[in-house]
């Protein structure tokens, strides 16, 4: 991890102390035991960089509103041919794009060592970094640099509300690079345009003391200097870093399972909607966990507040509208498998995390889906579920179809093959790209395999191609 000058040489031992048993506390990879996709033996067109590891610093100012320090990446070359160049993604640029004159994007990337730095493209999201010679099949290196992060005036995903500050998507990540070129699609608010290796992330916040720190990952907090504190976090094999900030109200508690649950709540939150959310969110770890392998990353956080949309999934970290009646938590913790654990290009295919985790979702809470959808419902003869965000983002009045006719399909597909083997292809499924990257056809061929009736009239009926 790279040096913290702020901090005194007490406290930054501490910190190695408290990294160290972060890392040693990570739990077993449960059903992701299995070799996993990234462990395999790649071809030419394999997904890369991979094994990334992200090591970060960063200090917030006095209402958690701007974040600056240092991140560096290490990663490894997993294709035949030699890497390049990498491309970072400044995700948090995508609402605002290159800004203006009197008020610049919210994230900054400067002082780029281990490479040479490009011009931001894609309306401000990507950064080209050309490495300094070609990096062979096998081989690791390391890009760093200086990381500014200003937090949006608006209440969204990356923005905030009231005195309370959500950083998703805020940290700068590496793009993919796979048989089809780089992923450098570009941002849509509604819906996601990630898409990420599972990766390795060693991150440090020094904030206030006064601000609870959510994040992504096993976290500890110890004291900084006066007035502040450090909060770190180790954070195995997830796809993205997230974080909050706020003077949040907080409680913990273990699921029967063993996942530790640790809630944030602004204060004006409906005390009944935190009591359901809590009660949900442990039930939900633990009933998928059984469904779909054992959640491997320890802790989980609820972060509750009344006036932020309805929910956005992060690794370990969700962020969740809460009312009287509840929350979106359940959709949410089902997205740690459905985009988490078993990971899928969210721009191209986002069927396969919004609809899965809304399968999941009515599952959990047992809705009756018989004859949900049906093909007179389709919009028109280019709507299918399999559409990609560039389709959703230009026919925005259709999206819901993915919360709706999506888990109608998965349903009707359990209908089909019967509960039992529904719930072991899933299961299977799961196992087989744990810490990896599905595809559709990755799943019809999973569901082909556990049946002798031909499910081509199938996918042609529920438009998934």
């Amino acid at each position: 991890m790279p040096s913290i000058t702020a901090l005194s040489s007490r406290t930054v031992g501490r910190l190695l102390v408290v990294l160290l048993a972060l890392f040693l506390a990570q739990p077993t990879a449960g059903a992701g035991a299995l070799t996993a996709p990234g462990d395999r033996a790649r071809d030419a067109d394999s997904a890369t960089p991979e094994r990334l590891r992200y090591d970060v610093t960063l200090r917030g100012n006095a209402d958690g509103s701007r974040w600056t320090g240092r991140e560096r990446v290490s990663f490894r070359n997993s294709s035949a041919r030699p890497l390049r160049e990498v491309y970072v993604r400044l995700w948090g640029n995508g609402v605002d794009k290159c800004g203006t004159p009197g008020k610049p994007s919210p994230i900054a990337v400067s002082g780029v060592r281990g490479g040479t730095a490009g011009r931001l493209t894609v309306d401000c999201t990507a950064l080209r970094i050309a490495l300094p010679k070609p990096l062979a099949h096998g081989e690791r290196t390391a890009v760093a640099f200086d990381v500014s992060i200003t937090v949006p005036e608006r209440n969204d995903r990356f923005g905030r509300e009231g005195a309370f500050r959500f950083l998703g998507n805020a940290l700068p990540v590496l793009a993919v690079h796979d048989a089809t070129g780089w992923h450098l699609d570009p941002y849509v608010s509604t819906g996601e345009s990630f898409y990420a290796l599972a990766s390795d992330f060693r991150v440090a916040l020094d904030h206030p003391s006064a601000l609870q720190v959510p994040a992504t990952g096993r976290t500890a907090t110890l004291p900084g200097r006066p007035g502040r504190s450090l909060t770190v976090s180790v954070a195995h094999r997830v796809r993205d870093f997230a974080w909050a900030a706020g003077p949040f109200r907080t409680a913990t508690e273990t699921t029967p399972g063993g996942v530790r649950v640790k809630s944030y709540w602004a204060p004006d939150t409906s005390a009944a909607g935190v009591r359901v959310t809590r009660q949900d969110g442990v039930a939900a770890v633990d009933r998928f966990g059984k469904e779909y392998g054992r959640y491997p990353y320890g802790e989980i956080d609820l972060v509750m507040t009344s006036g932020f949309g309805g929910g956005m999934e992060y690794p370990g970290l969700v962020l969740l509208g809460t009312t009287e009646e509840g929350s979106a938590v359940v959709h949410e913790v089902a997205h740690q498998w459905w985009y988490g654990i078993v990971g899928n290009d969210e721009y191209r295919a986002p069927w396969l995390d919004e609809s899965f985790a809304q399968y999941a979702n009515a599952r959990f809470y047992g809705w009756d889906t018989r004859d949900c959808w049906s093909e007179e419902d389709w919009p028109s003869d280019r709507t299918a579920l399999t559409n990609s965000m560039a389709y959703w983002a230009a026919h925005r009045g259709e999206y819901h179809l993915l919360y709706t006719a999506g888990p109608c399909a998965l349903a009707d597909l359990e209908r089909t093959l019967g509960a039992a083997t529904m719930a072991r292809l899933l299961k299977r499924y799961a196992q087989d790209h744990w810490y990896g990257v599905s595809t559709t056809a990755d799943f019809k061929r999973a569901a082909q395999s556990v049946t002798d009736n031909d499910l081509g009239p199938f996918w042609k009926q529920h438009r998934i191609r």
